[in-house]
């Protein structure tokens, strides 16, 4: 009985110490756990009256390019006719062969002419969109290091040593974050910061929002995209 009632105490104390071993770690884990806020990234972005200005300006400038590009196709496409018209002439058997050999090398010419007017639209075409495409990779990343010095800045003055974006998605386009509560979103705050130096009617014109409309046979219309969220 003496056994068994020592095996009872000290079963007994094996316990409360397991309790107040589980009690302290979770305590420690509870201290490291770190404080969480949320931000919608991708309306913090298209919300952003510096991203709706870079839009405009990629757009002016995908149109300029377009209408040059309609030019050299217009040229591109008389000279075809042109090209026919010759053509139909050098087979014409009303004339003489020394007529008909004529126009037969001026055909020729036409058509190296053509050949270079198609190598400069392709050129031009390639040379428009590396350049829409550079011009807006910079301005995307001028844009969001402004947002993330805004982020930071406020995660550091409230305290929150995680902040997670709730417009991020998976590699399978499903949301990552599918539940939170009762976590500070900086969203809000963080445009009002932005966009508090934004000129008059900037913000209403809002054309990241918007549908655009993709040029025909031109350089797409730059548009500045926000930031990937596939993880």
């Amino acid at each position: 009985m003496m056994n068994l009632h020592l095996l009872k105490n000290n079963s007994a104390r094996l316990a409360v110490s397991a309790a107040l071993l589980l009690t302290a770690l979770a305590g420690t884990v509870q201290a490291q756990t770190p404080k969480i806020a949320l931000i919608d990234l991708k309306k913090t972005f298209e919300k952003y009256y510096k991203t709706i200005q870079a839009d405009l300006q990629l757009k002016e400038r995908a149109t300029d390019s377009e209408k040059v590009l309609k030019g050299m196709v217009e040229d591109y496409q008389k000279a075809s006719e042109e090209y026919k018209k010759i053509i139909d002439s050098a087979n014409d058997q009303a004339v003489s062969a020394d007529e008909r050999d004529k126009r037969k090398k001026s055909a020729e010419a036409k058509v190296l002419e053509i050949q270079e007017l198609e190598k400069n639209i392709q050129q031009f075409r390639r040379q428009t969109q590396g350049t829409l495409d550079e011009q807006k990779r910079r301005l995307r990343d001028q844009i969001l290091k402004v947002i993330r010095e805004e982020i930071d800045k406020q995660a550091k003055d409230g305290n929150f040593g995680l902040v997670l974006d709730t417009s991020a998605e998976s590699m399978n386009q499903t949301p990552i974050i599918v539940y939170s509560a009762n976590q500070t979103d900086l969203t809000d705050s963080v445009l009002k910061v932005l966009n508090q130096n934004a000129p008059p009617g900037v913000l209403d014109s809002a054309p990241a929002a918007a549908a655009e409309k993709e040029p025909a046979k031109a350089a797409p219309a730059g548009k500045t995209t926000p930031p990937a969220r596939k993880n």
